[in-house]
Protein backbone atom coordinates (compact mmCIF):
# COMPACT_ATOMS: atom_id res chain seq x y z
CA UNK A 1 0.00 0.00 0.00
CA UNK A 2 1.16 3.55 -0.72
CA UNK A 3 1.76 5.96 1.75
CA UNK A 4 1.75 9.55 1.85
CA UNK A 5 4.63 10.59 4.45
CA UNK A 6 5.59 13.88 5.32
CA UNK A 7 9.57 14.40 5.51
CA UNK A 8 10.71 17.15 7.84
CA UNK A 9 13.99 17.45 6.73
CA UNK A 10 13.95 16.23 3.48
CA UNK A 11 16.87 18.56 1.87
CA UNK A 12 19.40 17.39 4.51
CA UNK A 13 22.26 14.84 4.34
CA UNK A 14 19.82 12.32 5.86
CA UNK A 15 16.64 13.37 4.55
CA UNK A 16 18.14 13.00 0.88
CA UNK A 17 18.89 9.19 1.34
CA UNK A 18 15.54 9.00 3.24
CA UNK A 19 12.74 10.81 0.76
CA UNK A 20 15.47 8.09 -2.15
CA UNK A 21 14.82 5.39 0.17
CA UNK A 22 10.74 6.20 0.66
CA UNK A 23 10.42 6.51 -3.32
CA UNK A 24 12.29 3.16 -4.08
CA UNK A 25 9.66 1.58 -1.66
CA UNK A 26 6.65 2.86 -3.78
CA UNK A 27 5.70 5.72 -1.54
CA UNK A 28 4.82 9.33 -1.77
CA UNK A 29 7.17 11.31 0.31
CA UNK A 30 6.70 15.13 0.85
CA UNK A 31 9.21 17.04 1.65
CA UNK A 32 7.81 19.89 4.38
CA UNK A 33 10.06 22.60 2.92
CA UNK A 34 11.07 26.56 3.83
CA UNK A 35 10.72 29.25 1.08
CA UNK A 36 13.89 29.60 0.69
CA UNK A 37 15.25 25.77 1.05
CA UNK A 38 17.46 24.76 -1.86
CA UNK A 39 15.48 21.66 -3.31
CA UNK A 40 17.31 20.88 -6.41
CA UNK A 41 18.73 17.85 -4.91
CA UNK A 42 15.81 16.11 -3.71
CA UNK A 43 14.92 13.19 -6.19
CA UNK A 44 12.18 13.04 -8.55
CA UNK A 45 8.82 12.14 -7.26
CA UNK A 46 9.22 14.23 -4.22
CA UNK A 47 5.69 16.37 -3.78
CA UNK A 48 6.79 19.72 -1.87
CA UNK A 49 4.99 21.21 0.94
CA UNK A 50 5.94 24.57 2.32
CA UNK A 51 6.60 24.86 6.29
CA UNK A 52 8.72 26.37 8.65
CA UNK A 53 9.91 24.49 11.87
CA UNK A 54 10.01 27.72 13.58
CA UNK A 55 6.71 29.05 12.79
CA UNK A 56 4.72 25.96 11.52
CA UNK A 57 1.13 25.97 10.47
CA UNK A 58 -2.23 24.29 11.23
CA UNK A 59 -2.67 21.82 7.98
CA UNK A 60 0.57 21.04 7.13
CA UNK A 61 0.14 17.18 8.36
CA UNK A 62 -3.32 17.02 6.58
CA UNK A 63 -3.79 14.33 4.49
CA UNK A 64 -0.34 12.54 5.46
CA UNK A 65 -0.22 8.80 6.74
CA UNK A 66 3.29 9.06 8.50
CA UNK A 67 4.96 12.33 9.61
CA UNK A 68 8.97 11.72 10.09
CA UNK A 69 11.21 14.45 11.53
CA UNK A 70 14.98 14.59 10.04
CA UNK A 71 15.54 18.01 10.86
CA UNK A 72 18.08 19.71 12.48
CA UNK A 73 19.19 23.14 12.91
CA UNK A 74 22.73 22.46 12.00
CA UNK A 75 25.63 22.32 14.43
CA UNK A 76 26.70 25.75 13.47
CA UNK A 77 23.45 27.24 15.18
CA UNK A 78 23.63 28.12 18.71
CA UNK A 79 21.06 27.07 21.14
CA UNK A 80 18.26 29.83 20.31
CA UNK A 81 17.91 27.91 17.17
CA UNK A 82 18.22 24.50 18.56
CA UNK A 83 15.49 25.32 20.81
CA UNK A 84 13.32 26.53 18.21
CA UNK A 85 13.81 23.44 15.70
CA UNK A 86 14.99 20.64 17.70
CA UNK A 87 12.69 21.16 20.49
CA UNK A 88 9.69 23.91 19.82
CA UNK A 89 9.66 23.27 15.65
CA UNK A 90 9.58 18.77 16.68
CA UNK A 91 7.22 19.24 19.30
CA UNK A 92 4.29 21.35 17.52
CA UNK A 93 4.91 19.13 14.47
CA UNK A 94 3.93 16.00 16.58
CA UNK A 95 0.99 17.92 17.71
CA UNK A 96 -0.08 18.44 14.00
CA UNK A 97 0.48 15.09 13.18
CA UNK A 98 -1.88 14.21 16.17
CA UNK A 99 -4.70 16.72 15.00
CA UNK A 100 -4.46 15.38 11.53
CA UNK A 101 -5.61 12.00 12.33
CA UNK A 102 -1.79 10.93 11.04
CA UNK A 103 -0.92 7.00 12.01
CA UNK A 104 2.79 7.25 12.84
CA UNK A 105 5.07 9.84 13.73
CA UNK A 106 8.73 8.70 13.33
CA UNK A 107 11.26 10.33 15.24
CA UNK A 108 15.11 11.04 14.42
CA UNK A 109 16.90 11.55 17.68
CA UNK A 110 20.16 11.69 19.16
CA UNK A 111 22.45 8.97 21.03
CA UNK A 112 22.10 10.33 24.69
CA UNK A 113 18.49 11.89 24.48
CA UNK A 114 17.43 9.51 26.68
CA UNK A 115 19.31 11.33 29.72
CA UNK A 116 17.63 13.88 31.79
CA UNK A 117 20.50 15.59 32.43
CA UNK A 118 23.36 14.75 30.04
CA UNK A 119 26.74 16.61 30.17
CA UNK A 120 29.20 17.81 27.92
CA UNK A 121 29.51 20.08 24.80
CA UNK A 122 26.22 18.63 23.77
CA UNK A 123 24.28 19.13 26.83
CA UNK A 124 21.85 22.01 25.47
CA UNK A 125 20.92 19.96 21.83
CA UNK A 126 20.25 16.57 23.89
CA UNK A 127 17.98 18.44 26.26
CA UNK A 128 16.21 19.40 22.97
CA UNK A 129 16.24 16.49 21.69
CA UNK A 130 15.13 14.74 24.74
CA UNK A 131 12.17 17.13 25.53
CA UNK A 132 10.89 16.35 21.61
CA UNK A 133 11.13 12.92 22.16
CA UNK A 134 9.58 12.76 25.61
CA UNK A 135 6.59 14.90 24.18
CA UNK A 136 6.02 12.22 21.00
CA UNK A 137 5.83 9.52 23.48
CA UNK A 138 3.22 11.27 25.70
CA UNK A 139 1.67 12.04 22.51
CA UNK A 140 -0.70 9.38 22.18
CA UNK A 141 0.38 8.69 18.70
CA UNK A 142 1.78 5.59 17.33
CA UNK A 143 5.83 6.31 17.61
CA UNK A 144 9.43 4.95 16.46
CA UNK A 145 12.18 7.21 17.47
CA UNK A 146 15.99 5.90 16.33
CA UNK A 147 18.69 7.37 18.28
CA UNK A 148 21.56 7.36 16.18
CA UNK A 149 25.30 7.87 17.19
CA UNK A 150 28.05 9.61 15.53
CA UNK A 151 26.53 10.21 11.40
CA UNK A 152 29.17 9.64 8.65
CA UNK A 153 28.54 10.13 4.96
CA UNK A 154 29.59 6.79 4.64
CA UNK A 155 27.62 4.50 2.04
CA UNK A 156 25.35 1.95 2.95
CA UNK A 157 25.79 -1.29 4.76
CA UNK A 158 22.56 -2.94 5.42
CA UNK A 159 23.92 -4.01 8.74
CA UNK A 160 23.20 -2.30 11.54
CA UNK A 161 22.88 -2.57 15.57
CA UNK A 162 19.94 -1.76 17.51
CA UNK A 163 19.01 -1.03 20.60
CA UNK A 164 21.60 -2.02 23.68
CA UNK A 165 24.22 -3.65 22.17
CA UNK A 166 24.80 -0.33 20.29
CA UNK A 167 28.51 0.65 20.84
CA UNK A 168 27.94 4.94 21.27
CA UNK A 169 31.46 5.57 20.25
CA UNK A 170 30.91 3.83 17.16
CA UNK A 171 29.74 5.22 14.11
CA UNK A 172 26.64 5.61 11.77
CA UNK A 173 26.37 6.36 8.03
CA UNK A 174 23.55 8.69 7.49
CA UNK A 175 22.25 6.30 4.59
CA UNK A 176 21.91 3.54 7.02
CA UNK A 177 19.81 5.83 9.54
CA UNK A 178 17.53 6.88 6.56
CA UNK A 179 16.85 3.11 5.60
CA UNK A 180 15.80 2.43 9.37
CA UNK A 181 13.54 5.58 9.63
CA UNK A 182 11.80 4.05 6.19
CA UNK A 183 11.40 0.94 7.60
CA UNK A 184 10.00 2.39 10.67
CA UNK A 185 7.90 4.75 9.19
CA UNK A 186 6.59 2.43 6.47
CA UNK A 187 6.29 -1.42 8.46
CA UNK A 188 5.83 -0.68 12.12
CA UNK A 189 7.92 -3.14 12.85
CA UNK A 190 9.56 -0.63 15.45
CA UNK A 191 6.46 1.20 16.94
CA UNK A 192 6.49 2.10 20.48
CA UNK A 193 10.35 1.53 20.43
CA UNK A 194 13.37 4.58 21.13
CA UNK A 195 16.46 2.82 19.81
CA UNK A 196 20.02 3.52 19.88
CA UNK A 197 21.43 3.07 16.37
CA UNK A 198 24.84 2.42 14.55
CA UNK A 199 25.86 1.10 11.55
CA UNK A 200 28.21 -2.66 12.01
Amino acid sequence: MTMNILVAGATGKTGRHLVEDLINQGHRPTALVRESSDTSDLPEGVDLRQGDLTDLQPGVCDGMDVVIFAAGSGGSTGADMTDKVDRDGAQKLVDLAGRAGVKRFVMLSSVGADQTDPKGDLAHYLKAKHAADEHLKASGLTYAILRPVALTDDARSDDVILGDDVDKSAKASRADVAHVLSQAATTGRFDGMALDMQSA
